[in-house]
């Protein structure tokens, strides 16, 4: 395998982290968090920034206001709350206040997806990415790790517009280079195949990679891509690996409705049309559970992306 388990890490501290070295180096970051500053990893940037940190308190809405004005001083805010509050609970304030005026606000969202975990339903999200991607102008981004969402965290300060960034709770593997630049809107081949590309999505990403493993023992060569932006998409590498392999499965911790499977959907359907399966959740809520209970009972694994690519290499033509 090209990229190896560096040790497991949540990728929420990569976002910690990540915000810990702007404080250091970019003088207009802003720390924006809803009562959860253990949850975000925030606690180095306010030590060390006490004068950019605002504690908006259990006021998500008025977190993104405060934001969307901060952006007018020039000032670049990351607001910092669970990915349920930072997107459904305040949908009409980012829809009004950022997109439809263009804020350089970053809305950053942790605990994104069903492995949140034990506490359920009502605070697993799976339809953040499809809300977010709506927007016209909205840039979402869901990186696979520690490193890649610690890089993201930097790159996003760079962009000029407003940002989603997606990730989560758990320790997951982390195996992308420490010393990566991340670049908005380009995919990330990790694998070459020939007879069916993966094409996955946040912690996806590197149950792919295990599958893309077990096919080879089978005798199935897959082509694995890292998508971290899912808008804006890059469409030409997809095109360019469905060209080579004739068949996609799409990979992520979210709605199969609304997410990067339809996009991708959309893509080859205007440009290379082909068959293609969808690792996702299948219109449901989420449930208590341990993140592994959970990714198993609904299917988001190594073992159910083989299953996929077994079955869209049948429907090739």
């Amino acid at each position: 395998m090209k990229y190896t388990d560096q040790g497991q890490k949540d990728t929420r501290s990569g976002f910690g982290d990540g915000m810990t070295e702007l404080g250091r180096t970019n003088p207009k970051v802003v720390a924006l968090c809803a009562d959860l500053i253990g949850s975000l990893k925030l606690e180095t940037f306010i030590e060390e920034h006490p004068e950019r940190f605002f504690q908006v308190g259990i006021a998500e809405a008025n977190m993104i206001g405060i934001a969307a004005g901060l952006t007018i001083g020039g000032k670049i805010p990351f607001t910092t709350t669970f990915a349920n509050f930072s997107t459904g609970r305040v949908y009409d304030q980012i829809r009004q206040s950022v997109a439809y005026s263009g804020k350089n606000v970053k809305i950053c969202a942790s605990h994104a997806g069903i492995t949140l975990g034990e506490d359920g339903a009502t605070h697993q999200i799976l339809e953040d990415i499809g809300l977010m991607k709506m927007l016209p102008g909205m840039t979402v981004i869901n990186p696979c790790d520690y490193n890649q969402t610690k890089a993201a965290t930097l790159a996003i300060a760079e962009h000029d517009g407003p940002v989603y960034l997606r990730f989560g709770r758990p320790k997951v593997a982390n195996f992308t280079p420490i010393d990566q630049t991340f670049t908005i809107g380009k995919a990330l081949h990790l694998l070459e195949g020939t007879d069916v590309t993966i094409a996955a999505t946040g912690h996806l990403v590197w149950e792919a990679l295990i599958a893309a493993e077990a096919l080879k023992e089978k005798g199935i060569s897959a082509e694995v891509i890292n998508i971290h932006t899912i808008k804006p998409l890059d469409e030409e590498a997809i095109v360019h690996s469905v060209e080579k392999t004739g068949c996609l499965v799409s990979a992520e911790e979210h709605n199969y409705l609304g997410g990067l499977g339809e996009s991708i959907a959309r893509t080859l359907a205007m440009h290379k049309p082909a068959p293609q399966e969808f690792i996702a959740t299948k219109d449901t809520f989420g449930e208590s559970g341990t993140p592994d209970q959970l990714m198993e009972k609904y299917q988001l694994n190594a073992p159910a992306i083989v299953e996929a690519a077994q079955k869209v290499i049948k429907r090739k033509a």
